[in-house]
């Protein structure tokens, strides 16, 4: 392949931002090339499948099989084909803000870090806790996780809005049910390719000593970074490192990050009211339901789509939830 003769080439690696660039394009192909070359190839044993059945030579249940093979390689194209956003294969950070209820919210938020922690482990993602403000008694008041990997983010932003938990509280010694409401965002991580401008004139900094983990420094020292951008409103904070430059060279990236996923969405919002048939998304809305008593059921509200498996969503297992979001919304 032509492109990828280029990579061999003695100066290709002389501007190494140009390089970077160069291969991540070269890699978005090859993903729908492998892809593509997946369903030919199932297709030409669904053909091969459908004469030997024809002539006798291949039972019912062999041949559905070859066939169910053609439709998901099929189905994951489809799917695939709906996270052709420019923002779409980028990492993300996500942001987990519990919701007013005390305790119980904040154990709800934390129930939610561990989701999308789990999440990102089943797809080989590197998580970055960027930020972490710990609950009063228990779970935490607020969080932001970076995501890193290929399509993160075209896969996360399904899970912007209002999730509501309904069940027994393991905080009542009544062993009440309660109802909590946590608020998740993601946003896309800006790369050397987007760029943002910002007026420093705009930009208001505060240095804080850090709440989590990390040892004397992290506590005794005011490392951890709080900034507010003065046209947006947006508060952005970060202590993810002992050294405070660091951690404002990220708040920055973060702050860039958001003000990007804002400019999207009046993209989007733009769009929606143009095309006026589609179905508007209400970002900030609710979206979906967990509920473990009386009865065990997860629903999203968007889609419809729900599962009684409650167990498996909250470790993690959400393929089906942000499939189902991504062919109802998502880009054709």
């Amino acid at each position: 392949m032509e492109n990828e003769q280029k990579t061999l080439a003695s100066n290709f690696w002389d501007n190494p931002k140009d390089a970077e660039i160069f291969l991540k394009k070269l890699s978005e192909k090859k993903s729908w090339i492998t892809r593509f070359d997946k369903v030919s190839l199932a297709m030409d044993e669904l053909d091969v499948a459908f004469e030997f059945y024809s002539g006798g030579e291949m039972d019912q249940e062999e041949f559905d099989q070859v066939y169910l093979t053609a439709e998901k390689a099929i189905e994951d194209l489809e799917f695939f084909n709906m996270l052709s956003g420019e923002e779409d294969k980028l990492s993300a950070i996500i942001t987990i803000n519990s919701g007013a209820g005390g305790t119980e919210s904040q154990d709800w938020a934390e129930m939610l870090m561990r989701m999308y922690m789990r999440w990102a482990e089943r797809n080989e993602l590197k998580v970055t806790e960027l930020d972490l403000q710990e609950g009063d008694v228990a779970g935490i008041k607020s969080c932001s996780l970076e995501i890193e990997g290929d399509y993160a983010f075209g896969y996360l932003k399904s899970e912007s809005g209002v999730h509501r938990l309904v069940r027994l509280s393991p905080f009542d010694a009544n062993e009440r049910r309660h109802t909590s409401f946590a608020s998740v965002y993601a946003y896309p991580v800006v790369d050397d390719n987007i760029d943002i401008v910002l007026n420093p004139s705009d930009l208001d900094w505060d240095t804080f000593r850090s709440s989590g983990p990390g040892g004397q420094n992290v506590n005794k020292v005011e490392t951890a970074v709080r900034v507010r951008h003065a046209p947006s409103g947006i508060v952005v904070e970060c202590q993810v490192t002992r050294s405070q430059q660091q951690n404002r060279e990220k708040a920055i990236q973060m702050l860039k990050s958001q003000l990007y996923e804002v400019e999207l969405r009046k993209k989007r919002e733009a769009i929606d009211a143009i095309e006026s048939s589609k179905k508007k998304i209400e970002w900030g809305s609710q979206i979906r339901s967990y509920v473990l008593h009386p009865y065990k059921m997860v629903k999203d509200v968007r889609t419809g789509h729900e599962t009684s498996n409650t167990q498996a969503v909250l470790d993690g297992d959400l393929h089906d939830f942000i499939k189902a979001y991504l062919m109802e919304f998502g880009r054709s």
